[in-house]
This record gives C-alpha cells, sequence and structure tokens, in this order.
C-alpha cells in the first residue's frame, strides 16, 4: 500500500524541539521528511544539526530568490549539508533556475509559486494585475521549462499546476481545521492528496501541543 508522505514544517531555533518532533513522527504508516526553513537554517546551531542527520528525508526551505550567479553559488555552498530538497523561487526567473538546476546535482530544485500566504487582494498590492491562479499557471510553464524537479504550490492549484508540470508537487497551508493561521489558501490533508498533491507539508497542527495526539489526528483526517 502507498504511503501518503508529509514534510514536518520544523519552525524552531529549539534543538530540543526539533529533537522532539523527529523523534515522535517516527510512524510507520506515513513517510515523513523534515523540512527546515530560514529559521532554523540562519540561527547559530541550525546549519550543523541539518549537516548531521542521517537517514532521513531533509528539505531545506531557503526560497531562494537572486540573481542567476548567486543562486548556484549558495547551491554549491550548501551542498555539504546533503539535503534532498531545496526551494526556490519560480520569479526569480528563467535565467536563475537554469543557473540554479546546473548545478543541483543531487538535489531535489523545487520551484515556489506565489505563497500560500497571500491571495488575489495581496497579488494587487505588489502589483500583480492577473488572477492568482493564471500567475501559477505560468509560473508552473516556467519550472517545467527550466526543467525542476518539484513544484510548491498551494493545494488548492495542484490540479492546474498538473497541467503542465508531471513532476512532484508539495503543498503547504495544511490545516486540520478552519483555523488558518496566516495562511490565506489552505486545505485539509485529504483534499490536498485527493487534488494530486505528492507531499503535504504541516507545521503548527502537529508541532503545536502533544505531538503524538497530532499526529493520530492527521492519521484519521486522512482515513
Amino acid at each position: 500500500m502507498r504511503k501518503n508522505k508529509i514534510f514536518v514544517a520544523c519552525d524552531t531555533t529549539n534543538i530540543k524541539k526539533i529533537r522532539e518532533i523527529i523523534n515522535k513522527t517516527q510512524i510507520s504508516n506515513l513517510k515523513v521528511g523534515y523540512k527546515f526553513g530560514l529559521e532554523f537554517l540562519n540561527s547559530k546551531n541550525g546549519r550543523t544539526f541539518v549537516s548531521k542527520m542521517k537517514n532521513k528525508t531533509v528539505f531545506a526551505d531557503l526560497k531562494l530568490h537572486d540573481i542567476p550567479n548567486t543562486c548556484a553559488s549558495t547551491i554549491k555552498a550548501i551542498k555539504d549539508l546533503k539535503v534532498d530538497y531545496l526551494t526556490m523561487h519560480i520569479s526569480s526567473g528563467l535565467d536563475a533556475l537554469r543557473a540554479a538546476k546546473k548545478v543541483s546535482g543531487k538535489i531535489k530544485l523545487i520551484g515556489v509559486t506565489i505563497l500560500t500566504s497571500l491571495d488575489n487582494k495581496a497579488l494587487k498590492e505588489i502589483g500583480f494585475n492577473k488572477d492568482l491562479k493564471k500567475v501559477v499557471l505560468y509560473q508552473a510553464r516556467l519550472a517545467s521549462k527550466a526543467k525542476l524537479d518539484a513544484i510548491v504550490c498551494s493545494a488548492q492549484e495542484v490540479r492546474i499546476v498538473k497541467k503542465v508540470f508531471k513532476k512532484e508537487i508539495i503543498t503547504p497551508g495544511i490545516r486540520f481545521s478552519s483555523n488558518t493561521n496566516d495562511q490565506k489558501r489552505t486545505l485539509t490533508p485529504k483534499q490536498a492528496f485527493k487534488n494530486g498533491s505528492d507531499w503535504i507539508v504541516i507545521g503548527r497542527p502537529i508541532t503545536k501541543g502533544n505531538i503524538k495526539k497530532n499526529i493520530q489526528t492527521l492519521i484519521k483526517n486522512l482515513n
């Protein structure tokens, strides 16, 4: 039976808490990886901790967004961490995406579409004049053209993305209930997988409070 795949977002600088999250999310009926973002990877002990992880699927959520040379150089600089996945904003442009992909090696390069904390109103404030879903579709086409390994998008846009991007799709903004926190475009785990997500990313609904109980809630949600 195919296991559902989740990345647990380890959004803290507390090493003790990270160890607790990893220890309490080892469960046989799920494939679990660990996502480390800017907060942890820029902390005093974060980089060292990740570099010593063994036999775990590691997702470095750095969201690179810069000129081609800087993006490529940054990927070279973090290769000692031996991460499995690395994020980069698709809005960096085709040249930057290709430059990054050229040096990524075994690291799976993930293109980030529109952040799940944004909606159409927020996009207009930034200066976009296209509907959010159209922007995501444009970005998915660009990721395909650059031969990226995966895409991050809202679970609400998976079906649109799958029309033009045929590799892995990773979806954050996953919630068990209507409590969305700072996310705007959310779905439940079951809805996300039904839409075609390969991986879902879950942070606070699992890591806040009783982790083992929260994992069981996730499993019930998937049934």
